[in-house]
């Protein structure tokens, strides 16, 4: 039988949609530790059920992880706690940072168990440059101050990743389109269920697809800096200055396209469009 260490505070991740995703070292801790504490506990007192786990459990969310915080310090001063959140990894757009910054100063050890994350999985899907990229989490719910974050990446050359719920995901469209542009954008609804779905196309295709949302929905934007800053032509011509570079370093056209996308997380055609402007210019 696996015990886990008394003092740890083990921070687990769980499955996004399919249950079988759950990795068998999660399921040890589960079993064994003292208390587990739960973003909502209706959700995982699902996937214990089905585990056949029976461990005590506590609410800890947005809501409440304030007054939680001292219960389960005191918790971690004579055993072990579980942190885990409804989907995926715990601290990413919950407050989970916070339970793991008051453990470490506290002298406690923290123990990560790897698990799904729906923005990795959703990279995976898209398929845009993920070198560097850009999580954005819930975009705010004021028009305004949602505008405001995204004109904040209008300028940035890689790839975006938000999450957002089905009855704003038409306004969030609505605000990108006017903000970055008609971009490319891949939508992955309820990934991992039985009823996943993977649209790619453009922000207008992406609107005109789905009228009536349902389910939990992560966008993938391949932004390309459709702002003033995209324009800018000193960011322009130091690109293309790197492209006669790499040509006069013997580089292919498709050799140096993909070098270059994969540094800068424009397009292929914009890029290529920079190599044969300088060709012409060389």
């Amino acid at each position: 039988m696996y015990t886990p260490r008394m003092g740890t505070l083990y921070i687990i991740g769980t499955p996004i949609g399919n249950l079988e995703d759950l990795t068998y070292r999660a399921v040890k801790i589960l079993k064994h530790v003292d208390i587990i504490a739960a973003e909502d506990t209706r959700v995982t007192r699902k996937l214990l059920s089905h585990l056949d786990i029976h461990v005590r459990m506590i609410s800890y969310h947005a809501h409440n992880y304030i007054q939680r915080r001292e219960d389960l310090l005191e918790k971690l001063a004579s055993g072990s706690v579980a942190l885990v959140t409804d989907a995926g990894m715990p601290c990413i757009s919950d407050p989970g940072s916070d339970l793991v910054l008051q453990a470490s100063l506290n002298n406690h050890e923290v123990i990560v168990i790897p698990g799904v994350s729906a923005v990795t999985t959703a990279l995976s899907y898209a398929g845009f440059p993920a070198d560097q990229f850009r999580f954005m989490g819930f975009l705010p719910r004021k028009k305004k101050d949602r505008l405001d974050r995204l004109k904040a990446v209008s300028g940035e050359y890689n790839t975006v990743v938000l999450f957002e719920s089905p009855h704003r995901l038409q306004n969030t469209l609505a605000d990108i389109l006017a903000v970055l542009g008609n971009c490319q954008v891949t939508v992955c609804r309820e990934m991992t269920k039985i009823h996943e779905e993977i649209f790619t196309g453009t922000i207008e295709t992406a609107k005109a697809h789905f009228q009536s949302p349902r389910g939990e929905f992560v966008l993938v934007l391949q932004n390309e800096g459709t702002s003033s800053a995209v324009n800018a032509p000193a960011d322009f011509e130091n690109i293309k200055l790197e492209l006669q570079s790499l040509r006069d370093q013997g580089f292919r056209a498709k050799e140096a396209v993909a070098h270059v996308v994969l540094s800068t997380g424009l397009s292929r055609k914009i890029v290529y469009d920079l190599w044969l402007a300088s060709r012409v210019t060389n």
